[in-house]
């Protein structure tokens, strides 16, 4: 396991397991797979910042989206078409922004209503420096404690969707964020995401529903 923010992370800041203790091998001899891998069996499975961000355990038993269930198609991923190829996931954020690996090559943040993709960098390390950086901003670690202070705490399987998209100017106000089951909240945001994907800044978007 590679030393450094990471560690910092789950020796610190990490609260789990969500799953029984498993030994996790991608088969693969190097890259973001195989880090994922020794992670999870370290921890299958662990929310961050008041669970401002969930890592999702491995296996049958346990809380929350099951990692392998969460990557097929008809979970979620077919609602988003072509944005997820090449994309595993493996956590997501408060409202849904999803934590990936792109091509076995870059850890990402993939964005649910425009599936805009971020690189982070090559190694879960400089994801864990990314939200160490600035928890309540990218890891939603002060919202994430406030909300659920004032409205109850979200079961494992849940997650926070806008009734007016951030896309379209909704506010992150308590009124406009309903608690909604993860899969779902993401199923709806796929069409959306398909039609604004590639439109430039300012453009007027139309949102049609099939």
């Amino acid at each position: 396991m590679t030393a450094g923010a990471l560690e910092q992370l789950l020796t610190e800041r990490a609260r789990g397991p969500l799953g029984p203790q498993i030994e996790l091998d991608f088969g693969l001899e190097a890259g973001p797979f195989v880090e994922l891998g020794q992670m999870l069996s370290r921890i299958n499975g662990f929310y961050l910042f008041s669970g401002g961000v969930q890592v999702f355990r491995a296996g049958e038993q346990g809380l929350g989206p099951e990692l392998i269930d969460w990557n097929t198609d008809t979970t979620w991923k077919d609602t988003y078409g072509s944005l997820v190829d090449d994309l595993f996931l493996f956590g997501q954020d408060l409202f849904g922004v999803q934590f990936g690996i792109y091509d076995n090559e870059d850890i990402v943040t993939f964005d649910p209503e425009t599936g805009q993709m971020k690189a982070l960098g090559p190694s879960l390390d400089d994801w864990a420096a990314w939200l160490l950086e600035d928890p309540d901003v990218n890891g939603a670690a002060s919202f994430a404690k406030a909300y659920q202070e004032a409205n109850g705490p979200l079961e494992p399987d849940q997650r926070l969707i806008p009734l007016k998209f951030f896309i379209g100017g909704g506010s992150y106000d308590y009124d406009n964020l309903v608690v909604r089951d993860a899969a779902t909240a993401m199923r709806i945001r796929g069409p959306i995401a398909q039609q604004v994907h590639d439109l430039p800044d300012g453009a007027t978007l139309r949102i049609s529903f099939e």
